[in-house]
């Protein structure tokens, strides 16, 4: 046996067949049968001559069957690919290139734009369409391209589980867009991926588990857990995978909605959810507000693990969820695809920080100075590096050498995975998080990170949502500049926000301009789209520049 992925999995399987592992919409699926179901998808992708090591994209919203084919990829030893649902065609043919896509497992409305691909790609010559669990009639061609349906697919295959030995080095790429620039592939080995995204280390106390100590816990009371983003992202997929390891149910929805996630929720007792910062925290909560408001409220009472992760959980909002959930244990958890989990914060209503999330670091964590020397977190109290970990790393980047030296470290013998997030030193071995490096605003020779400066603003009151963003400025350098969503019938003043501010943040941290838009450019997962923020911010500044009396 190996610390392998597929067999994780399936241990579990062999302790609680008969458990329920998924539940989309109304359909219940058990442990039997993703097992059944992913084994004989996985036989006829080898029937197609899917080797192990060639790579299968995953082009699909939440369902049972977008579960089904990641598990039969890794069983036959292949490689997981996840596909932006949202790409435009430009963006589909970079990745299918990019990433030597060899095989696509994709929904069915999504066949006339995999139709205009496929004919630029010689080495994808496989497509198996998957229903779409919000448009289950479509019927959209596939022919074109030679596409066959899941189930044609799969009528004929084995469902038996007789596949070759796996191996620890076997690869699983995440691909992550991040917040700039193109997708890049992080290729992780399965040992080093479930070690630090698929709960091979203990959170809480940085124990290593052993292969079948999840699996173990599968004959325990179970979880019912509720990851609201889509699969599509790592750390959703991560979220699920420990949790099937573990033997307990996970809910998925093809698409968030506020009023049903609080449906959910209370018809089937879920006790843990994760999501992706005030993207979803903020209308779940207004939500919960509103139905509260009508005399008729959500119950709620199952819940009792709040997690975000990958976008800001502003202290405005916190606040609100703690209230109205003053039993519930909140966790801000730090780390990245390139890292896997790097830290987590518990947090309490009286000690909500307004510069950043603060989290405890965790196994292998380090801060690592501008000369690249690992920081000492117990003497060095203040001082501001990237966020770096050591152990368990990626290989690297898919075919970037380049990306791949400038972001994993050999430092004194040992190598770090730094993709560029920095952090503030605190008392008692706790970082604050500064936000990425990369969006780091150099302004009159001072530094300035986006998201402490979009924690301020949040606590504004016409403030939805908020990116910060440097935009050219002859004298400073770079102005920072704040790109608003005000709330409905609001209005944001600049030098409203300005006054609003001095109380919070440094004068030199303060916007100079500020840009209303109807809604903040974020990708499907929440994650800020900072280049489009600032292209934004700079047409706000160029038509403002066009119409003044003196076109200056």
């Amino acid at each position: 046996m190996a610390l392998n992925i597929a067999d994780l999995f399936e241990h579990a399987v062999d302790v609680v067949p008969d458990n329920p592992a998924l539940k989309v919409l109304d359909r219940v699926v058990t442990y039997a049968e993703l097992e059944r179901e992913s084994n004989k998808l996985a036989h006829y992708l080898a029937s197609q001559g899917v080797q192990p090591g060639d790579h299968v994209g995953i082009y699909a919203k939440n369902s049972a069957e977008h579960v089904i084919a990641v598990l039969a990829v890794v069983k036959i030893r292949a490689v997981n690919i996840n596909v932006n649902y949202r790409y435009v065609e430009g963006e589909l043919n970079y990745l299918f290139d990019n990433a030597d896509v060899k095989a696509l497992v994709f929904e069915r409305p999504y066949a006339p734009i995999v139709a205009n691909c496929a004919p630029k790609h010689a080495q994808l010559t496989t497509f198996v369409s998957i229903p779409d669990v919000t448009d289950p009639d479509n019927d959209a061609d596939i022919s074109s391209f030679g596409g066959v349906t899941l189930e044609e697919a799969t009528a004929d295959q084995s469902a038996e589980r007789d596949f070759g030995a796996r191996s620890n080095d076997d690869l699983h790429i995440i691909y992550t867009g991040g917040t700039t620039g193109f997708p890049k592939g992080v290729m992780w080995r399965h040992e080093d991926f479930w070690r630090v995204l698929g709960g091979g280390i203990d959170f809480y106390t940085g124990e290593p588990l052993e292969e079948f100590d999840q699996s173990k816990q599968a004959t325990d009371p179970r979880m019912v857990t509720f990851p609201l983003s889509p699969l599509m992202h790592g750390g959703a997929q991560a979220g699920l995978l420990m949790h099937l390891f573990a033997g307990h149910l996970t809910i998925l929805e093809p698409k968030f909605d506020a009023q049903r996630t609080w449906e959910i929720i209370d018809a089937n007792g879920v006790q843990l959810i994760f999501m992706t910062g005030d993207a979803m925290a903020r209308p779940l909560i207004e939500e919960f507000e509103r139905k509260a408001a009508t005399g008729a409220p959500y119950d709620g009472s199952s819940l009792f693990a709040i997690s975000s992760s990958a976008a800001i959980f502003s202290p405005p909002v916190k606040q609100r969820w703690m209230e109205a959930f003053p039993n519930a244990v909140f966790t801000d958890s730090v780390g990245a695809s390139e890292t896997g989990f790097q830290g987590m914060g518990l947090q309490d209503k009286n000690h909500i920080s307004t510069d950043g999330p603060v989290v405890g670091l965790g196994p292998n964590s380090v801060v690592i100075d501008e000369d690249n020397r690992v920081l000492d977190v117990t003497k060095d109290i203040g001082q501001i590096g990237r966020l770096g970990r050591g152990g368990s790393v990626p290989v690297g980047y898919y075919k970037d050498p380049e990306k791949s030296a400038a972001t994993f470290l050999e430092i004194d013998g040992e190598r770090y995975s730094v993709p560029g997030d920095f952090a503030r030193i605190e008392e008692d071995g706790k970082v604050t998080l500064l936000g990425r490096g990369s969006n780091c605003i150099n302004t009159g020779g001072e530094k300035v990170y986006p998201e402490e400066v979009e924690m301020a603003i949040k606590g504004h009151p016409g403030v939805y949502d908020v990116l910060v963003v440097g935009v050219p400025d002859e004298k400073y350098g770079q102005s920072v500049t704040a790109v608003i969503q005000p709330r409905e019938e609001a209005t944001v003043e600049l030098e409203d926000l300005r006054s609003y501010l001095r109380a919070h943040l440094s004068g030199y941290k303060l916007p100079r301009a500020i840009t209303l838009v109807e809604e903040i450019p974020r990708n499907a997962t929440g994650k800020a789209q900072y280049p489009k923020a600032k292209e934004l911010a700079m047409a706000s500044f160029a038509a403002k520049v066009a119409t003044s009396p003196t076109g200056a």
